[in-house]
Formats: C-alpha cells, sequence, structure tokens
C-alpha cells in the first residue's frame, strides 16, 4: 500500500490496506457480500474466467470480494506477495502441503508443534501416502539427516505451542536453500505485528486467523501466504501440466503467483475449506486493533511470566520473554517486541497430590481465566494440553513435544494486569489447601 511513492505504517495497513470505500454505496467498513455466486457479463465473459484468462469471481468457494480484502490485508502485513484465505488454520496448513506433496513426498517438521498439527503431520498424511520427520527445532544434524530425495518442505512454528521455543529462522531458511525446498513457518502466535518470517527467508507462512488476527474467539479462518521469492519451476504439483485446466502450467503462466494459483484454482476449489464471508469481515475488524491489541497482551504475558517464575507452587515456565529462558536472545532477535502471549508453566504439586491432580484443581479454581480449547482471546484463557489439545498424542509422542502431566498454557488476555495475578494467586491458594 502506497500513494506518491509513500510506504505506509503497519497500523496504517492495518486498518485500510486491501480496500477503497466501495465505490456505489461509498460504505467505509468493508461490505459483506453474502453471496454464493456472480454473474457473468456474457459467455465469453464466463468461459475466460473458468480457463483463469481473466480475474473474477465464480463461487465464494473458490473466491469472494470481502475474502479477497482480508486475502490483501494480510499479505501487506506479512511482505508477502499474496494470500489465501481458507475455512481454518489447520485448513491453511493442509492447503499449503496437498498443493506441494505428491504421494510418497515427505515433509520435515519441528516436533514442537500444536497438538492438532503434529495429528495432521502424523495420520492424516500418512494415510495419504506422506512421511513426516519429527525433529527438535535446534537438532540441526536431525534436520539434515532427514532431508532426502522426496523432501518438499520444512516446517516450523514461529513460537512453538505450547513449549514456548524460539527456532532459528534463519538458519533454517539458509537449511531449506541449500536443498531448494520452501520453508514453511506457521506464524499464528507471532501474528505480523510481532514477527514476519519472510523477511528471514521463509517461503510460505501459515496462520490460524481464528486467533489473535481475529482476536475475539468468535470466528474461525486460515490464511496461506507465499512469499512470492521461491522457485517452484522444480515443483511437478505446480510446474507440470495441470489437467484440470488444459494442461496449464501454473509456474509458467502465472511465475510468482504460481503457487497461490494452483492452491486456490484447484486445491481449494477441490477440497472446498472456504472461508465465510462474515468470519472474514470479523476477522478483518480484529486486524483493525492488531498493532494494540498485541502491545497489551505482550505486556500482560511478561507480568504474569514474572510472577509465576517466582511462585514456589511452579517449577519452570516457558516464556521467551524471561532473561533465564533458553531462547531469550533469540527472541530479541525474532520478536523484539515481544515473544507473544501464549506460554506455559509447570505446576509444582504440594505433598500427597499428584501433578495432574494440582493442574485440574488450579484450573478449577481459576475464575478470570477460561477454561476452553482456543488461544488469541481478548479474555485470557487456560488449558492443560496433556488431557485436551495433545490428549491424540501417546506418551512419547507427549514426551517428545515437551508436554507433561504438569504443564499449563496460558493464552493472557487483555484484562487488568493485578486482576489476572489476583486470579492466579487465590488458584494457588485453592491447590495448596
Amino acid at each position: 500500500m502506497a500513494k506518491e511513492g509513500r510506504i505506509f505504517g503497519f497500523e496504517t495497513r492495518m486498518i485500510h490496506a486491501g480496500q477503497v470505500p466501495d465505490p456505489q454505496e461509498g460504505s467505509r467498513a468493508v461490505p459483506i457480500h453474502q453471496t454464493t455466486s456472480y454473474v457473468f457479463f456474457n459467455a465469453e465473459h464466463a468461459a475466460q474466467l473458468f480457463d483463469l484468462k481473466q480475474y473474477g469471481h465464480i463461487y465464494s468457494r473458490i473466491s469472494n470480494p470481502t475474502v479477497a480484502v482480508l486475502e490483501e490485508r494480510v499479505a501487506s502485513l506479512e511482505g508477502a506477495t499474496g494470500a489465501l484465505a481458507t475455512s481454518s488454520g489447520m485448513a491453511a496448513q493442509l492447503t499449503a502441503l496437498l498443493t506441494l506433496l505428491e504421494n510418497g513426498d515427505e515433509i520435515v517438521s519441528s516436533n514442537h508443534l500444536y497438538g492438532g498439527t503434529t495429528t495432521q503431520f502424523t495420520y492424516t498424511l500418512k494415510r495419504m501416502g506422506n512421511t513426516v520427520h519429527f525433529v527438535e527445532p535446534d537438532d540441526w544434524d536431525g534436520w539434515e539427516r532427514h532431508i532426502g530425495p522426496k523432501t518438499r518442505a520444512l516446517y516450523v512454528e514461529t513460537i512453538g505451542n505450547p513449549q514456548g521455543s524460539i527456532p532459528d529462522l534463519e538458519r533454517l531458511a539458509q537449511l531449506a536453500g541449500a536443498h531448494k525446498i520452501p520453508l514453511i513457518v506457521d506464524n499464528t502466535l507471532a501474528t505480523p505485528y510481532l514477527c514476519r518470517p519472510i523477511e528471514h527467508g521463509a517461503t510460505l507462512i501459515t496462520h490460524s486467523a481464528t486467533k489473535f488476527l481475529g482476536g475475539h474467539g468468535n470466528s474461525l479462518g486460515g490464511i496461506l501466504l507465499d512469499s512470492g521469492k521461491f522457485d517452484f519451476g522444480r515443483f511437478p504439483t505446480i510446474a507440470e501440466p495441470s489437467p484440470q485446466y488444459h494442461d496449464l502450467r501454473f509456474f509458467d503462466t502465472f511465475g510468482h503467483y504460481g503457487f497461490l494459483m494452483k492452491a486456490r484454482a484447484v486445491t481449494l476449489r477441490d477440497v472446498g475449506a472456504a472461508l465465510s464471508p462474515m468470519n472474514a469481515f470479523l476477522i478483518l475488524q480484529g486486524i483493525e486493533t492488531l498493532a494494540v491489541r498485541m502491545d497489551r497482551h505482550v505486556q500482560n504475558a511478561q507480568a504474569l511470566a514474572e510472577y509465576l517464575s517466582a511462585h514456589p507452587l511452579v517449577e519452570y515456565v516457558n516464556y521467551a520473554g524471561l532473561k533465564n529462558n533458553r531462547y531469550y536472545e533469540r527472541a530479541q532477535k525474532y520478536l523484539p517486541k515481544g515473544p507473544g502471549a501464549v506460554f506455559s508453566f509447570g505446576i509444582r504439586p504440594p505433598a500427597g497430590k499428584t501433578a495432574r491432580e494440582a493442574g485440574k484443581e488450579f484450573i478449577e479454581a481459576l475464575q478470570i481465566f477460561s477454561h476452553l480449547a482456543n488461544i488469541g482471546d481478548v479474555r485470557s484463557l487456560v488449558i492443560h494440553p496433556a488431557t485436551t489439545t495433545h490428549a491424540q498424542l501417546s506418551d512419547e509422542e507427549l514426551k517428545a513435544a515437551g508436554v507433561g502431566p504438569e504443564l499449563i498454557r496460558l493464552s493472557v488476555g487483555l484484562e487488568s494486569t493485578e486482576d489476572l495475578i489476583w486470579d492466579l494467586d487465590q488458584a494457588f491458594h485453592a491447590v495448596s489447601g
């Protein structure tokens, strides 16, 4: 977004990018185009659209004007060449992989992941004939060892959920570049306000827009973005003739838009994981306050992490904003405005109680924190991952992911800091009796 050579700031673009006031009615807010389909000008216009020879909307499963504003806005904030919105964050990452992978292909992934992602990679992709190798984020020998001729991508989260780990994005990007494969980064917990992975060499970005982008816990959505800087000319799924479009070659035809065009015109069209116009509108409303909210989220998270780190009933705190955290220096590099607002801690059970029992009592005693399976809300949230979000994982997988029975995950909201500390304090008192 620029006018007369000016590059507008992040806060300006989070409010204006991708939209001008409606030329017919003058609507200042983004209109909700609640329609399934669009009238063609004539038969030739319809044919051009279906052959991808002209831009326009055909059916809202593929594209929609309200959704398009969301796509352009997030692309502007991330510094991407373009974006594709989906029905959820899980749909966004699956759309990326279905566009890249053929039967028998592989990816190498960090094992510090949201539990649903681990399950999707371990079981769903396996049923589709693909293999995912999981490694510790800083196990560089492991990354190298698992990259082979069938590897099609590296995958990592900007902030590991729920461990709070911070990967070395630039080193991962260099590794991916050396093997001529894309680096995919889930930037959900950081948002483009705290970190823009493309600036550190990432190829593809995914978001669960359900979380901090929307920010109010009212709408599901996902975003897939492409840096436009990767040569997909060697990827058969992007470069070779596509029988769905009379052997059209997406890379040759659309260049640095080739991946996203294939993702939209083939993967999204066939899978059907489309974002609704209403949810796109609500997520856009959230993005308009993203910078203000994230500053407050980080401020509250830092205060709570410091409180917890000094509490006698806490074993450890996984928050990279603490100077004794192993990822502190890396967070200063990649997340200088703060390492997000989702972190975990281990509860130390008093005598006579197990960690699982203490965690259950602690969560049930909280009054302000809501016990539910979500993050990135204006409200503060809490959950016990081992029995909920990561419940599908085996004990071995839980251990590898750093998720023990003592671990409690917080998503710190925007309430008064003193009230949140009070809530934690009274819950600890309930546990200790």
